[in-house]
């Protein structure tokens, strides 16, 4: 039953690995996380996904309108499904993010939505954040605060999200709010599944490595890694974030070595970028909780379970859903939008001090 002063939030995203669009109602007060509701997903095309691949890149001044009706209608065919719904939170479909330069844009409007649903459409989560001279990325760790208040943590613990790019947030939850410093630290870990998925792509054309396969089957380039490692952005302190295609040169660097050799070498890259951060944490977590598609592929775990120094577990281990909680993620945000608090903060984002981001269209 919902209690009082909470809304049931339908949130939704479409993440870089453009696989499609997941939808999670949670119910949220904008503080705490009273329950989670259904969910569904609905996959893109082949078609779609050769789309949005064709957009990624371009920025507002360029044509997307193919790209934009594709976020659009598959995202209403998905989110029409629920009932009850109070409020929707809409990222859209990141196709260039260049905080320090041209800024970031994310494709679709939640204005179309909105009279689509017939209730509040929350979007454009990340325009004022980068005004304001923050990353504009990640944008869920307000919600993990949520989380790890939601399954009674009570020492440090870290989410981490690997989906094309891999993100961490660091969690103290013996603070009161997410904004207090020392309660939260966020930023993009490094390349995560894209690489390894453009590679599956090119040679095998599958949408990526099931389980690590391939990668198991292969021999790591060390070198590579640590060359790739060695980059400006890894000596970066965080809070700090990336494009899909900030490393889409690796590419490059792998085409002299085997699929099974390349697809090791890609893997390894993202279990060292999340081993690297986490020597930005202030101290080790007792707990590093996967979501994203990372969690699925048993030789990323294994590696990560080896040289982490912590737990490694996927967030199913804690009751919560690893394939829906960047949705959820914006369920709640979009409640924090509307009730005027912050959804970022200077130790997630670099912003200058904490903001709320996000439009709201109305029906």
């Amino acid at each position: 039953m919902k209690q009082s002063g909470a809304l049931r939030a339908l949130g939704a995203m479409s993440g870089t690995s453009l696989d499609g669009v997941d939808a999670a109602v949670v119910v949220s007060d904008g503080h705490r996380i009273l329950e989670f509701g259904d969910s569904a997903y609905r996959p893109y095309t082949d078609k779609q996904r050769e789309v949005l691949r064709a957009a990624l890149g371009k920025w507002q001044d360029e044509d997307v309108s193919d790209a934009a009706e594709v976020v659009e209608t598959v995202h209403a065919q998905v989110m029409s499904r629920f009932e009850g719904i109070e409020l929707a939170g809409f990222h859209g479909q990141t196709l260039a993010h260049d905080p320090r330069g041209r800024g970031t844009h994310q494709c679709g409007d939640g204005g179309v939505l909105a009279e689509l649903l017939g209730v509040p459409v929350v979007w454009d989560f990340r325009s004022a954040d980068v005004q304001l001279g923050g990353e504009g990325a990640p944008l869920a760790p307000f919600f993990h605060f949520a989380c790890a208040k939601y399954i009674g943590a009570t020492e440090p613990l870290a989410f981490l999200n690997l989906g094309g790019v891999g993100n961490i947030t660091y969690v103290d939850p013996s603070f009161e709010r997410p904004e207090e410093t020392g309660a939260l630290l966020a930023f993009d870990t490094g390349p995560a599944n894209a690489p390894v998925n453009d590679l599956m792509m090119a040679q095998r054309g599958l949408a990526y490595d099931e389980d690590g396969g391939i990668a198991a089957l292969g021999a790591v380039d060390q070198a590579l890694v640590e060359e790739v490692l060695s980059r400006s952005y890894f000596l970066r302190m965080p809070p700090k974030s990336l494009d899909r295609n900030d490393f889409s040169d690796v590419m490059a660097l792998v085409e002299v070595l085997s699929l099974e050799d390349a697809a090791a070498t890609l893997t390894e890259l993202c279990v060292a970028s999340v081993l690297r951060g986490l020597e930005h944490c202030p101290v080790l977590p007792t707990r590093l909780l996967v979501c994203g598609g990372g969690r699925k592929n048993a030789h990323i775990m294994a590696r990560l379970a080896a040289d982490a120094g912590c737990e490694v577990l996927p967030v199913e281990a804690v009751g919560l859903d690893g394939d829906m909680l960047e949705a959820q993620a914006f369920g709640h945000l979009a409640v924090r939008v509307l009730r005027g608090m912050p959804t970022s903060c200077p130790s997630t984002t670099g912003v200058a001090a904490a903001v709320g981001g996000g439009s709201v269209s109305r029906p």
